[in-house]
């Protein structure tokens, strides 16, 4: 599963918030091939998720994906 998140710190606070509760962080957070910011973590039952700010995934105040151009595709 994934989480999106709105700029890069939020990708550590989350972990770290995770981590608090009881999940184990798997891929701490780096800088990623696309030009953002992501890491992994494990909850408390075993399901894996991904922490991640994509700067060419905008997000609306909602929280939902606001995906306006894809190019040539």
């Amino acid at each position: 599963m994934a989480h999106n998140t709105t700029a890069p710190q939020d990708v550590d606070a989350l972990l770290e918030a995770a981590r608090r509760a009881g999940g184990t962080v798997t891929k701490p957070a780096a800088t990623t091939s696309y030009g953002g910011y992501a890491g992994c973590f494990a909850d408390p039952d075993g399901h894996l998720w991904e922490i991640a700010h994509n700067p060419g995934f905008p997000l609306a105040d909602d929280g939902s994906l606001t995906i306006s151009d894809f190019g040539s595709l």
